[in-house]
């Protein structure tokens, strides 16, 4: 077979490297499906190596090829994270009006007219908003990376035909790596020899048992192996998974991105699905920008028509849309959702993704593994039987000495016997506990290790007269394979098949309650020393089982049974057993129905097992997407990272593998449903705060833009100018920024809480004709009362007599009072539309709202009589104003609670 020169190789791998994996396969590169369906020794001839590995020259020389072992990040450049700060429908529609003011008021006018006051107003909300959005994110994206391993993995590798120790980022494809128990994978690999090699690939592919691997060579599906899944590529070894037991060389295959972990990063590139939140954000967008076509045109028109100026009409009708639109929401929203990651921050949850913390609280459907997060994620042993089902002590005794003599990796079912041994009172000793009693009695004479072929582990031990015996423990069915007999009442009778029919269906029993099952064996004077092997494993005695069993953690029936009072419904998607699963699930009061019931009842479903990886995401995209759900997804393996960007809000703890990190809108500092619990309220509190603003804002000036087109019916001037207007939107939006800091009824936050611009339409177009009523008085005093008496005339007398000075002062005057007087209608309405109860003592705002409020209304009854008055149009009022000032907003709050009730009455809730 011809020899590839080197530079051939590099140029083939940084081509591979560059090129997009093919469509059809499942994100194997083309290097591992040669080495996984050809020998090692073609594998080694592919990528011109050799078993001694790689010279130094070699490796240095394609690692500046191909890059560092590493998978390349999914975190966000620079000018991504501005563009996510900056760009949202909200800010959208601002940057449109400034264009718009910019052209009107700078642009399309000679210079002593130009006055870009409305574009550097609504320039410095997007300044501040975007801000404000850039520098939390990247404070909680710094937190996110804070959480990453620092330490620096190395592995054994061969160079120069020498073993040393290299980190996991230098090796290449070509090196000859060496693996052992307890060792990370740090690439894709061909086995080239192997001893009891036993792999845990839990966290590509969910399950918790061990696969063994080897160097036969795999058949393929496909002519061009395109069909070769993760589970048959037994002689290849992954990135992300752990050697458990025994040792191999192997030959890397493929490094950073090209292994199967970097095809499923590459993936999860991209934005993702669009969450709840952006969806929410985007319909009331939507009703702002149809409410802006309608309303902005029509002021403009009969602006026009009635006052024969079309630019003072179009830059009024400009600054009306303004008005429309509430103009700091980007900033309350940013405001909102960064005081919301600073409370939970203290409360060990990161918030990577600010939009998160509203799709919590809009969260009705948590999908979640059941591994760690329901479970304590160790095993516990349950029960030791004997084969008449009762418990035995002596099932335990053996099972002990054969777990603590052996001598290969003690896995988890090791550990639990041992600890429940070191529990257990000793019937010999009892002033100690049966462990250390069996250890100072008995030592260890030979041991045939476990694999996987037989799935058993046999030790043999003597007590201190000599006396030896056999021990083994394994799988159920692979134990009575070699038992001919089975003790009943300590005594050993042949193993009949109707004996042996029973003990199966004990141990059918056993595994439909969800108990992992492990058979015990023994055998008196075996052979002697040195001639004990397997062979021996024959004709043994069954004495009964051990039965296993992940428990279910102390709070997790609590936590689901807070969710589900808070409508939050819990559902697993786990890979594993559906017996085991279900069971814990039964135990922490989570319902499991089989194939038949899931048909008709899929939307009352609580548990899905035996899924893979892409299983999972499908089903979070069909809840969302088909039965209209808001998802999140809690997860901390590989496995997990596609159904978490599916999801509306993904859930990851600080222990996870990077990827499910670099997926998860949200990182916890314990895997524990519990402290969800605080996430969901103060998503739901966030929200409702939003939603606040949101209504009392939106209402209030659809208020005035409906008393705005009736002023403009009848009024001979435009009833405020459209810098007036511009700076009254900013002081109360500047009010409203203290908003974030407000309670929110605890009746409110009982239940999920999605974005309804539905809702928000009613709220406006029922309570906002109210504010409306009040400015039509407003103005017909002003115009008939207040301003006639300022200026000793009617606006008819004025402008009979031509006195162009009179009428500028009435118009001033004018605009002058309904400035004031919108500023204390539309503010002090927050106050009463903030909660379904009456303002009092014990439910009040916020103390910042109350201090920016009675700041913003001092600004604004004092700007009329400043010295600043006459640039912005205004002029001192007279004394009488405020007394019908008075008057007019005691009435405005009367009327709005009357509202409000009736709102409530219609609706249920106010908010």
């Amino acid at each position: 077979m011809l020899m590839l020169k080197t530079v051939t190789v590099l140029e083939a791998i940084s081509k591979r490297r560059r090129t997009a994996r093919p469509a059809a396969h499942t994100g194997l590169s083309k290097n591992t499906i040669f080495a996984a369906t050809h020998s090692a020794e073609d594998a080694l001839v592919l990528l011109d190596a050799t078993a001694n590995g790689l010279t130094v020259e070699q490796a240095t020389e394609r690692l500046n090829a191909v890059g560092p072992n590493t998978i390349e990040a999914t975190t966000k450049t620079l000018a991504r994270r501005i563009a996510d700060a900056f760009i949202d429908p909200f800010a959208g529609i601002l940057a449109a009006l400034a264009l718009v003011s910019l052209y009107i008021d700078v642009l399309a006018v000679p210079e002593p007219q130009r006055d870009p006051s409305t574009v550097i107003v609504i320039g410095t909300m997007l300044l501040v908003s975007g801000g404000m959005k850039f520098i939390q994110e990247a404070r909680s994206g710094n937190a996110a990376e804070a959480l990453k391993d620092l330490v620096s993995n190395t592995c054994t590798a061969l160079r120069d035909g020498e073993r040393i120790e290299i980190p996991f980022d230098e090796l290449v494809p070509g090196d000859v790596i060496r693996l052992s128990a307890g060792d990370m994978v740090p690439a894709d690999a061909r086995i080239i020899t192997a001893r009891d090699l036993f792999v845990i690939e839990s966290a590509l592919t969910g399950e918790s048992e061990a696969v063994e691997k080897t160097t036969a060579v795999t058949v393929v599906e496909g002519a061009d192996g395109s069909a070769l899944p993760l589970s048959a590529c037994k002689n290849i070894v992954f990135t992300g998974t752990s050697v458990q037991n025994g040792a191999a060389m192997a030959l890397v295959v493929a490094t950073g991105s090209d292994t199967y972990l970097g095809g499923i990063a590459k993936m999860l590139n991209g934005r993702g699905e669009k969450s709840a939140f952006d969806r929410g954000v985007s319909s009331v967008s939507m009703l702002l920008v149809r409410l802006m076509l309608v309303m902005a045109p029509a002021v403009f028109a009969i602006n026009a028509a009635t006052k024969g100026n079309v630019i003072d009409a179009l830059l009024f009708a400009t600054s009306v849309a303004v008005g429309i639109t509430p103009q700091m929401l980007p900033v309350i929203v940013t405001t909102s959702l960064s005081q919301g990651a600073k409370d939970l921050a203290r409360r060990q949850v990161i918030v990577k993704e600010l939009p998160a913390i509203q799709n919590l609280g809009a969260m009705d459907v948590l999908c979640c593994d059941k591994t760690g997060t329901l479970t304590e994620d160790r095993i516990v042993l349950e029960r030791y039987l004997n084969t008449d089902g009762n418990e035995d002590a002596r099932v335990l005794r053996h099972a002990f000495l054969n777990s603590f003599f052996q001598t290969g990796l003690k896995n988890l079912i090791d550990l639990a016997v041992i600890d429940r041994a070191d529990v257990t009172p000793s019937t010999v000793a009892p002033d100690s506990m049966l462990g250390q009693s069996l250890r100072d009695r008995y030592t260890k004479v030979d041991e045939v290790p476990f694999d996987f072929s037989r799935r058993r582990l046999s030790v043999v031990v003597a007590d201190a007269q000599g006396k030896t015996q056999m021990l083994t423990k394994g799988a159920a069915e692979e134990m009575l394979e070699i038992c001919s007999f089975v003790e009943i009442d300590g005594i050993a009778q042949p193993l009949t098949k109707d004996r042996l029919a029973q003990i199966r269906k004990q141990i059918a029993g056993l595994n439909a309650e969800g108990l992992r099952v492990i058979a015990v064996a023994q055998k008196t004077n075996p052979r002697c020393v040195g001639e004990f092997g397997i062979a021996d494993e024959c004709d043994m005695a069954l004495m009964g089982f051990l039965a296993f069993l992940d428990p279910p953690k102390a709070s997790a029936a609590g936590a689901v049974a807070t969710l589900e009072a808070k409508g939050v419904a819990v559902k697993v998607l786990t890979g594993d057993n559906d017996r085991v699963a279900a069971t814990v699930c039964e135990q922490i009061g989570i319902d499991a129905l089989d194939d038949a019931e899931l048909a008709e009842r899929a939307e009352k479903t609580h548990l899905f097992a035996k899924l893979s990886p892409l299983q999972k995401a499908r089903l979070v995209r069909v809840m969302r997407e088909m039965l209209g759900h808001t998802v999140g997804f809690m997860g901390d393996g590989i496995n997990d990272a596609a159904a978490m960007r599916a999801s509306d809000c993904g859930i990851s703890v600080d222990s996870a593998v990077d990827i499910a990190k670099e997926s998860a809108d949200i990182i916890l500092l314990q895997k524990d449903l519990g402290v969800l619990e605080r996430g969901i309220i103060e998503g739901r509190r966030t929200y409702g705060n939003l939603l606040k603003y949101l209504k009392t804002t939106v209402s209030s000036n659809f208020g005035n833009v409906l008393s705005v087109t009736v002023a403009s019916l009848f009024l001979p001037f435009l009833p405020m100018s459209a810098l007036q207007l511009v700076l009254l939107s900013l002081v109360y939006e500047i009010v409203c920024i203290a908003l974030p800091w407000d309670t929110v009824d605890d009746a409110w936050t009982a239940r999920p809480r999605a974005w309804d611009a539905a809702s928000i339409k009613g709220f406006m177009l029922e309570l906002g004709p109210v504010s409306s009523l009040f400015d039509i008085v407003t103005f017909a005093a002003l115009f008939f009362v207040v301003c006639p008496a300022a200026v000793d005339a009617s606006w008819s007398e004025l402008a009979a007599a031509g006195d162009v000075a009179g009428m500028a002062t009435f118009a001033a005057l004018f605009q002058s009072g309904w400035f004031v007087e919108s500023m204390w209608s539309q503010t002090l309405v927050v106050h009463m539309l903030r909660s379904q109860h009456l303002p009092s003592p014990r439910d009040h705002a916020a103390p910042a709202l109350c201090v920016l409020t009675v700041l913003g209304l001092a600004l604004v009854t004092w700007l009329p009589a400043s010295p600043i008055a006459d640039a912005l149009g205004l002029m001192p009022l007279p004394t009488s104003f405020f007394g019908l000032l008075i008057g007019i907003v005691t009435a405005y709050i009367a009327l709005t609670q009357l509202a409000k009730r009736r709102y409530i009455a219609r609706h249920g809730e106010l908010l």
